[in-house]
């Protein structure tokens, strides 16, 4: 059987690894949440993560007490992880029946077999990207090292997260330069086919094409194109010269 070192490296490893690979989001939030079950004794384990328009969603859970406490936190509109989120600092409460914190939230947990509670936020600098949820059976909370030893998880676990989304957008971004660079040429083609049809140099050519545009109010780029592939006549943007 595995130690607790051997499935803290194991762990760290894991989610290293996507760092280097192509990974899912789910899953790797979901490996988070199982292992910080494991390795810190905690009850359950609930993972919120913020949209694009900075609202929580729950994108892992333990299981189904963690995932229903997630969503009661949202539906509530109070709880450990939106506090967490909204100050991007560590939110920890021991007895939660006795607190006095969050009194449907607590309620809710203690009727779940919950007694405390350590929420963690994901983060990358002050970019706060979600909250990590470890709700824990006993009225005492977890201990400052293994508070610690969470947030390493998690911020592991951010920079991975964070990473996917430069990707995304890295993609995105260069889907878009391909089509500026792909209209770039099509206009590049259609000024020279002009040149030739009309017997002017490619600033002129340029200058007709663009004249063309404005006239019938149409993309650059829609008319070169337009131009290359033969769906419109040259001569009719030939006689377009630049007033």
């Amino acid at each position: 059987m595995a130690t607790r070192e051997q499935v803290v490296f194991g762990t760290f490893v894991q989610l290293v690894d996507s760092l280097v690979e192509d990974f899912d989001v789910i899953e790797l939030l979901t490996v988070l949440a199982d292992r910080c079950v494991e390795l810190l004794d905690a009850g359950a384990a609930g993972i919120l993560l913020a949209d694009g328009e900075a609202h929580l969603r729950v994108m892992a859970a333990s299981d189904e007490r963690a995932r229903l406490l997630e969503l009661f936190q949202l539906q509530n509109d109070e709880g450990p992880c939106l506090d967490c989120f909204a100050t991007g600092q560590p939110v920890l409460q021991d007895d939660l029946g006795a607190a006095g914190r969050w009194s449907q939230f607590s309620a809710a947990s203690v009727d779940a077999g919950f007694r405390s509670v350590c929420a963690l936020p994901l983060r990358l600098r002050e970019n706060v990207l979600g909250a990590l949820n470890l709700f824990l059976p006993q009225e005492r909370g977890l201990t400052a090292p293994d508070v610690a030893l969470a947030q390493a998880l998690a911020d592991v676990a951010s920079i991975a997260i964070a990473q996917d989304e430069a990707i995304r957008t890295a993609e995105l971004r260069a889907g878009q330069l391909q089509h500026a660079l792909d209209s770039r040429v099509a206009i590049e083609q259609a000024k020279g086919m002009l040149a030739e049809r009309a017997q002017v140099d490619m600033a002129e050519a340029f200058a007709r094409l663009r004249a063309y545009c404005r006239r019938t109010n149409s993309r650059l780029t829609d008319v070169a194109t337009r131009l290359v592939t033969g769906a419109l006549d040259l001569r009719q943007v030939v006689a377009d010269k630049p007033a």
